[in-house]
């Protein structure tokens, strides 16, 4: 997260506001015709789970290799997309200064590949995820910040066109990254290594499960990637900078829970596979619930002090930066929690009406978001039309995987969403306190509040937030670290 907060800055300060909202809105537009691999990442993950817990090694065998395929086609299908709908889009419609067309072609081109790369790799971190070897991915994940690193170096010393070197660069990181989830997947895991097989009932019914998924995870892409052509449709490079950074923003609170909950999110699956469904919802209650309590200990700040720990992040803040990232904190906090019940949804295979009804609803983001800037609404209307559909559709979700899995909608409600919204009431009343009584001045004063923020975000999790076993589960886990530092 640190290595991930610097680079934005360094590189925002290297390639400038408009070359580093080419780079957002250029990346997007190719991430935007790679929707399909969004849904086949799923299904991926969901086969390689549940048939690690049947215990049946020469079927895992087939679905890798199947996935191997099905991803493989995945990739050329991007290709042909981005390089006839995405290049005459690129040239015809983008708003870009007419110096940087050329750089932005090449960028274009640069994260093709990128996204050919990340697409097949992607089997191989599943394995290793669907195995629970989070060590593995802890490692590599390290490897990848170094690179991150590495690339901020080269950036202040380069003596070409930054924003296609930063584009390059981007695409050895990947490369590396894939070699080394291939690497140690097909040195622990005996499917991991490629053999050719068709079975075509196997390959319908993976193709099938993520058809399904094809079309929520289109919504979601087209939320991220098409308000951000929107934005660039309506206002320009400038403001896809400052939508760039609320992405960023958003990305680094996603890697935070998301790194939980991807150790959590087998176990949700392989309990389904075993019929161990009060486990399953026990680990559904607890991952949305614990999720959202880390999540607030960084949401809280960022929602009092955004100007300051911005000015402080950045050299220069993009106008509406301060705004959208506020508005994304909140949207971030209801996306992950609404997680493990996309997780419960897959687990039984069964996402036809789910993926169906809920991707339907956050289709509704783009064109609401289209009207409402046609009436001449500020760049930060979009945020707000994306929260109200991420309402509705979080009450959707619940109502859907309710009967799917048997989820006890009662303690959902009173275990995650009322506490969750007790905790968040109570840690905001003594920062609010603090800002109506005593304004913020200076670099104490700010700290001052980014430490109550913190404090009160923590206190109220660990008093309000946890039940008494959980309590009591947090503090032998301290202790046991106390122990063992003392050693």
């Amino acid at each position: 997260m640190a290595v991930q907060l610097y680079a934005s800055r360094v590189i925002l300060q290297q390639l400038g506001e408009v070359d580093y909202g080419i780079y957002s809105v250029v990346a997007g537009l190719v991430a935007l015709f790679g929707f399909v691999n969004a849904s086949m990442t799923s299904s991926t993950q969901r086969f390689l789970t549940f048939h690690l817990e049947q215990g049946d090694p020469a079927r895992l065998k087939q679905i890798f290799a199947t996935c191997i395929h099905i991803h493989v086609l995945i990739s050329l299908l991007l290709v042909v997309l981005a390089e006839t709908l995405g290049l005459w889009y690129l040239r015809t419609h983008m708003v870009i200064p007419p110096e940087r067309l050329q750089a932005a072609f090449w960028v274009f081109q640069l994260s093709i590949l990128s996204t050919v790369v990340s697409i097949m790799t992607f089997p191989y971190m599943a394995d290793i995820i669907a195995r629970e070897k989070m060590s593995a991915f802890a490692r590599i994940s390290i490897v990848e910040a170094v690179l991150k690193l590495l690339i901020v170096f080269l950036l202040t010393v380069a003596l070409m066109d930054k924003l296609v070197l930063y584009a390059l660069l981007v695409v050895g990181v990947q490369l590396v990254v894939c070699f080394c989830y291939k690497g140690y997947a097909n040195r622990r895991f005996d499917e991991s290594h490629y053999r050719f097989y068709h079975e075509r009932p196997l390959f319908r019914e993976i193709l099938g499960f993520a058809g399904w998924n094809l079309w929520g995870n289109t919504a979601a892409v087209m939320a991220n990637q098409g308000l951000n052509l929107l934005l660039n449709f309506f206002f320009g490079p400038a403001v896809n900078a400052a939508r760039a950074v609320s992405v960023q923003v958003q990305s680094v609170m996603m890697q935070f829970a998301n790194n939980f909950q991807t150790a959590i999110n087998p176990q949700i699956t392989k309990t389904y596979s075993a019929g161990q469904l009060p486990e399953m919802h026990q680990l559904v209650l607890r991952s949305a619930k614990f999720s959202y309590l880390m999540l607030l200990a960084l949401c809280l700040p960022l929602l009092f002090e955004a100007p300051f720990l911005l000015d402080l992040w950045l050299d220069k803040v993009p106008a509406y930066s301060v705004v959208f990232v506020r508005l994304m904190v909140v949207i971030t906090l209801i996306d992950m929690t609404a997680n493990p019940l996309m997780i419960s949804a897959a687990a039984t295979g069964r996402v036809k009406v789910y993926q169906s009804v809920v991707g339907s609803v956050l289709l509704l983001i783009v064109p609401v978001s289209y009207l409402v800037l046609r009436t001449g609404a500020e760049p930060w209307a979009v945020y707000v039309v994306h929260l109200a559909v991420c309402c509705v559709a979080y009450v959707v979700r619940l109502l859907l995987v309710r009967p799917m899995v048997q989820l006890p909608l009662g303690r959902f409600v009173t275990g995650v969403l009322l506490r969750c919204l007790l905790v968040t009431v109570v840690a905001s009343a003594l920062p609010l306190l603090l800002w109506h009584f005593q304004p913020v001045e200076g670099l104490w004063g700010h700290l001052l509040m980014l430490a109550v923020c913190v404090a009160a975000a923590l206190a109220g999790a660990y008093g309000l937030g946890l039940s008494g076993e959980e309590r009591r589960f947090v503090l032998d886990k301290i202790a046991g670290l106390l122990r063992r530092g003392k050693k």
